[in-house]
């Protein structure tokens, strides 16, 4: 079965991709895969599903991912909004900027704004000054133009519920080791077993639940009845981001002649992508069943894991 092409939304791969700027990157399915994310399930405070490992974000994400990547940068936080700007024209003089996370919603070159507290996105700063901010918005948006303060406000990311303070960006980017990508794949292996296993060392909101309880939790939530804004998030986020970190994973393990975790894989990304419909129409018996059909391939795919590294002979590092 031929592997997924096309759009989606990658906005923190495709923004580390642009802003490191290095010809030894792997292809955006391979990032995606080292930055975990598509090792596991959460129902955030028991009523938001997502599709990526509990306690994850996509700060954590692309920590690990520079890190496996044999990439360093210099990342920043915080400070008032003239101080960010300060900051941010500074290292876009030297070079492209990865910037967030930002409001999506406060984005407003994009249709539909001003939309607060839409969603969390990164971009890619080429350019600034006082009055305007040059950026490349990876869903869509190539050499898109914001007036400063309207930047900032969505840099603030007030509504982001992640992240230890606003105005985070990552810049200077330098390769300190060549990797290939399998090498990096095979370093991954032991954090996505931690993933999926349920890290217990991450702060999240109460009543949370990860892997198959979350999923189980959530076809429950089905159930009795999914409120507006939850559908929502699943049909035009969720669901297509997660059928899609799951299959970029199964291609990333297949290079690793991993072909049991890759079927899991594979499958596991089925199953996700055959919730869109029944979500969008309404049928949400299907939906529950489908969810429950699902739960158990999270634990399947962490013990094909931990027999490959095992097999390895323990040689892998955390």
């Amino acid at each position: 079965m031929p592997p997924y092409q096309g759009s989606g939304p990658y906005c923190y791969t495709h923004s580390l991709a642009m802003a490191a700027d290095d010809p030894l990157l792997p292809p955006s399915g391979v990032i995606e895969t080292l930055t975990g994310s598509p090792f596991g399930f959460q129902l955030i405070g028991g009523t938001t599903p997502l599709f990526d490992p509990y306690g994850w974000d996509p700060e954590l994400g692309l920590d690990a991912a520079v890190d496996l990547l044999g990439l360093r940068c210099v990342r920043t936080v915080g400070g008032s909004g003239p101080e960010a700007n300060a900051r941010l024209q500074r290292a876009a003089a030297r070079g492209p900027v990865l910037a967030g996370p930002v409001d999506m919603g406060l984005l407003l070159y994009r249709p539909g704004t001003p939309a607060p507290g839409f969603g969390d996105h990164y971009v890619v700063v080429i350019a600034a000054d006082d009055d305007v901010v040059l950026l490349h918005d990876p869903q869509g948006h190539p050499y898109a133009t914001l007036r400063t303060s309207a930047f900032l406000d969505a840099w603030r990311a007030d509504t982001v519920p992640y992240g230890e303070a606003p105005f985070v960006m990552r810049h200077d980017f330098v390769r300190e080791r060549e990797v290939t990508a399998p090498e990096a794949l095979w370093r991954s292996l032991p954090r996505a077993i931690g993933w999926l296993s349920g890290r217990t060392d991450l702060p999240v909101p109460s009543g949370t639940l990860g892997e198959a309880d979350g999923v189980t939790a959530f076809a429950d939530l089905v159930e009795r009845g999914l409120d507006q804004d939850t559908r929502d998030l699943l049909g035009s986020f969720a669901i297509r981001v997660g059928a899609r970190r799951l299959s970029d994973a199964s291609g990333c393990l297949a290079q690793l002649h991993l072909s049991g975790p890759a079927s899991i894989a594979a499958e596991l990304s089925r199953q996700v992508g055959a919730l869109q419909e029944p979500l969008v129409s309404r049928d949400d018996e299907t939906l529950s069943g489908r969810l429950r059909g699902l739960a158990p391939g999270y634990g399947r795919l962490r013990d094909a894991l931990h027999a490959a590294v095992a097999a390895d002979g323990g040689r892998l590092e955390w």
